[in-house]
């Protein structure tokens, strides 16, 4: 096991080391992506070497072939026959020729036979892109480490001597080559050859200017192509940088004055005209923020809310308790005890109802849903409620499919909201009075309809009701014996589950409040 891990443990390491900077902005990590690879592509303009050498080996098998082919023609003609066809040949093929005899002296040269095939060109004369050219080719030999050939000067003695190829041929009697280079650097090959078995021999000269325009042309035409995508890449990095890096820009700035807290109605840029992911994450980051600043609002007002439902009856405590002392009727006394107590009941029933209000999302963003049928569930409650007296005599009818209630939820959360939405029916039903839960299922939702013969729930209240610390008390009932939490608890743990919990249209039959819990079907 251990050499996998050493293994792992290296590939990341080198993973680690590829990883540009931090510090490196988007922009330039775009633009080097793009351009390094044309950057490695425009090194190839070194290998073009190669390219010379292979049309430079081509051209010596070439020379080789000529010298020989015209050595066997001069080796039977006559003197007469020998100078027309060093002519002939030198006009056609721009070369000049040479033929030298036993003894090594010239008898014969084109270039005095007849007008000179080619001339070299003088590099002092030419025109300043020829000199940029002649810089770029001996830069780039020197970057290859290509060799540099002697330069072609031509010999005041004029024996085969001056000719090192001649001399290797008058030895051995075999074809040679001999490269040099013109003074304006273009190649110049020299092919010597027998001229029969006399000891005769010929030198052909030929001024190979036209590789170095081919290896130029290559040249010129790759780097053509390398700066026109260099500068297409580099325009289209730009392009895609800027589609990129300036909305996150925008959202980092708008992002800012939201953590910063300094303009309360910044607006994070949706960017809606953008399907790609920028726009998805504008959006998510945009609705994420109206969220967040929801949720702090919220936060706001329920701290806001639980300050001034406390301060009563802490209040009423202390004047109970500062009275307390200074009171000798024991009929008082016993009043203001009793007053203590219920304030005391009902700071406890706050804040436990607090409480649970603050961690309910906490609960079940991290809880595991499971099946729960509400056809049960509600029977169990009402059972419960029942044993221990707390129905007020109420009959709790209850109307289920068999089958139809399944959900995905929390158990003891829905639970919960079972209580409440009973205990909120108990409270203002008549003593005696009828309840009815209809659970029933429509679509993939699953309902469950709570109603009582109490006064009803008026139009402009319905959302009232749900609001944190809002409490209508039934008639005749104690002040303080409810938080106003009850279905505020309720409808957030039934929006938790993906559910809803409103006020529906009371039904004839009854005439009081309906409260209605749709969550989805299992």
């Amino acid at each position: 096991m251990a050499d996998p891990e050493r293994q792992g443990a290296a590939q990341r390491g080198r993973l680690e080391r590829l990883r540009f900077p931090l510090g490196v902005s988007l922009t330039t990590r775009i633009l080097a992506v793009n351009l390094i690879p044309l950057l490695v592509m425009a090194g190839s303009l070194f290998f073009l070497d190669s390219y010379r050498r292979q049309l430079l080996d081509e051209r010596f098998k070439l020379a080789r072939i000529e010298a020989q082919i015209t050595a066997e023609a001069l080796a039977g003609a006559t003197r007469e026959r020998q100078d027309a066809l060093l002519i002939q040949i030198g006009r056609e093929q721009h070369m000049r020729l040479r033929m030298y005899d036993a003894g090594g002296a010239l008898i014969a040269d084109s270039f005095e036979l007849d007008q000179p095939s080619f001339t070299f060109d003088d590099p002092v004369a030419e025109p300043f892109m020829e000199d940029l050219a002649r810089w770029t080719d001996n830069a780039v030999n020197v970057a290859v480490g290509a060799p540099s050939p002697p330069p072609y000067v031509e010999p005041e003695d004029t024996s085969a001597d001056a000719w090192p190829e001649l001399s290797r041929v008058r030895q051995q009697g075999l074809s040679q080559i001999e490269l040099r280079r013109a003074p304006d650097d273009t190649p110049v090959i020299n092919a010597a050859a027998p001229v029969g078995i006399n000891g005769v021999s010929l030198l052909t000269t030929r001024n190979a200017a036209d590789i170095t325009a081919a290896v130029r042309a290559a040249r010129s035409s790759l780097m053509t192509i390398i700066l026109l995508a260099l500068a297409v890449s580099t325009i289209l990095s730009l392009y895609l940088a800027n589609t990129i890096i300036e909305p996150l820009r925008r959202l980092v700035l708008a992002t800012s004055k939201v953590r910063l807290g300094r303009e309360r109605d910044v607006e994070v840029p949706r960017m809606s005209e953008r399907a790609d992911e920028i726009g998805l994450l504008a959006r998510a980051v945009s609705d994420m923020t109206a969220t967040l600043r929801h949720r702090i609002d919220a936060v706001e007002s329920f701290a806001a809310d639980v300050a001034h439902e406390i301060k009563n009856p802490l209040a009423s405590l202390r004047s109970a308790t500062e009275t307390l002392p200074r009171v000798d009727d024991p009929d008082l006394r016993a009043q203001l005890v009793d007053v203590a107590a219920h304030d005391v009941r009902r700071i406890d029933r706050l804040v436990s109802e607090i409480s649970e209000a603050s961690r309910i999302d906490a609960e079940l963003s991290r809880a595991t849903f499971e099946p729960v049928d509400l056809c049960d569930l509600f029977s169990n409650v009402v059972a419960r409620k029942q044993q221990r007296g707390e129905t007020r005599g109420c009959q709790v009818e209850i109307a289920c499919d068999t089958g139809q209630g399944v959900v995905m939820g929390v158990p003891l959360r829905l639970e919960r909201i079972a209580e409440n939405l009973l205990d909120n029916a108990v409270s203002f039903s008549p003593q005696g009075g009828r309840i009815q839960v209809n659970i029933f299922r429509r679509d993939n939702a699953v309902h469950a309809q709570v109603r009582d013969e109490g006064p009803g729930i008026p139009d402009d209240e319905r959302e009232k009701v749900f609001r944190r610390f809002h409490s209508h008390r039934p008639e005749g009932e104690e002040y303080g014996n409810h938080s106003g939490l009850g279905l505020a608890i309720a409808r957030t743990i039934a929006e938790a589950h993906g559910g809803s919990l409103t006020v529906a249209d009371s039904c004839e039959e009854l005439g009081g409040a309906c409260l209605e819990l749709e969550l989805p079907a299992a």
